[in-house]
């Protein structure tokens, strides 16, 4: 069981949502007006489903909003499924999408596939050169600086680093960091990637190496 938030001006998506959620077992708490989420109880939910076309507060302008507040996966949920729109839509700190009109099954998959990458129990420490895994907080340091990775791009680096000097397809990183594949949905790696090096490249570290044509690996 999870606590859940979804957030989606259509009452009819929202009544969806709770009806398929609620029959897992989660708990579901809904608003139809994102100016009306409350930030002080945001730490309390497991994962956030947020529509991007919203009127008032966009789900882009949402997640921005609340990235820094919540550790846990967000998802969007769009009609929008042109590339650039969602990599931006990553760009603000998200971990993945679903298309709309989503079927019931392919929500419950998504949904599981996250809530279970968090559950996972990781007690060990992992040291490549200069950077340090904490596998059990999920975090990574560079010269005891932190830095400020999603769940989504922490744990891209944590199956590369774990597999270190392989080289994996978009779609093979897809599949074993988020529990499922699909060429649109594999596409999400790239802009990962792109925010992974643009966090690391600060404070002077590059170990994720492009082989074009191929993958990526961690060198």
């Amino acid at each position: 069981m999870a606590n859940i938030l979804a957030v989606d001006d259509e009452p009819a998506v929202v009544a969806l949502l709770r009806n398929i959620l609620q029959k897992d077992g989660h708990v579901v708490t809904t608003y139809t007006d994102s100016t009306e989420v409350p930030n002080l109880q945001l730490g309390a939910y497991d994962l956030i489903l947020l529509d991007v076309m919203m009127p008032k507060m966009d789900g882009y302008s949402l997640c921005r909003l609340i990235r820094n507040k919540v550790d846990c996966p967000i998802l969007f949920l769009t009609a929008k499924s042109m590339e650039n729109d969602v990599m931006a839509g990553l760009g603000e700190g998200a971990d993945d999408y679903i298309i709309k009109p989503f079927g019931a099954g392919e929500l419950r998959a998504r949904i599981h596939a996250h809530l279970r990458r968090e559950s996972r129990e990781k007690r060990n420490v992992l040291c490549i050169g200069e950077v340090n895994f904490n596998l059990s907080g999920k975090e990574i340091t560079v010269r005891d600086r932190g830095v400020p990775l999603t769940k989504s791009e922490y744990a891209i680096c944590e199956f590369l680093a774990l597999n270190r000097g392989q080289v994996f397809s978009k779609e093979q990183i897809y599949e074993a960091v988020f529990g499922f594949d699909g060429e649109s949905d594999a596409s999400t790696i790239v802009e990962h990637i792109k925010n992974i090096r643009a966090k690391l490249t600060r404070i002077e570290v590059a170990p994720v190496e492009t082989v074009w044509g191929i993958g990526y690996r961690w060198k």
